[in-house]
């Protein structure tokens, strides 16, 4: 069967699941992530907290967090770290459903078309999940024997991967794949 041309936004549930077969997500991977979510939902907390405190760090995106007197605005940082937390507890699942999918996008398109403030660039969103991507190997290989850590650094990896391609979608002018 030849490959027809679409826009990835249009069908969101084949883009997800074509992206996750062409970076190897399969089922073992899912089983893999699946075992080691209470490990990561373990650190939910730890992870998010760490995260928004390394974005205040850097004038570049601190300012997203920031209240009109320039100090970091504590309410909205905590709104967004229980955002995240959804995130991550969603991504423990994964289940790369039709709902997910365009929840990827929702997700994308609310940081890369903001009603007030500024959009946040796309650099930011690859950075974190660079960021989680590391806190993961580094709780997995501290709770993990070695073999085990490498298979869900690898498992969580491909799906981190493929949740970033979603949620770019969002940052991308709309052209058929």
């Amino acid at each position: 069967m030849p490959y027809e041309p679409y826009l990835p936004a249009t069908d969101m549930p084949r883009f997800v699941r074509e992206l996750a077969e062409f970076v190897g997500f399969d089922e073992t991977e899912v089983a893999t992530v699946r075992r080691t979510a209470p490990l990561v939902l373990a650190r939910e907390a730890a992870l998010t907290a760490a995260l928004y405190e390394h974005f205040l760090k850097f004038p570049a995106s601190a300012r997203f967090f920031l209240g009109e007197d320039g100090e970091p605005d504590r309410a909205r940082v905590e709104r967004r770290r229980h955002s995240l937390g959804r995130w991550l507890r969603e991504t423990a699942e994964a289940a790369l459903t039709h709902e997910h999918a365009y929840y990827l996008l929702t997700i994308g398109l609310s940081h890369s078309h903001r009603p007030q403030g500024p959009v946040v660039p796309a650099h930011f969103m690859v950075g974190a999940m660079s960021l989680t991507q590391t806190a993961l190997v580094d709780a997995f290989a501290t709770e993990l024997a070695p073999a085990e850590a490498l298979a869900a650094s690898r498992a969580w990896n491909k799906l981190l991967m493929v949740h970033l391609v979603a949620l770019l979608l969002g940052y991308l002018p709309a052209r058929p794949s």
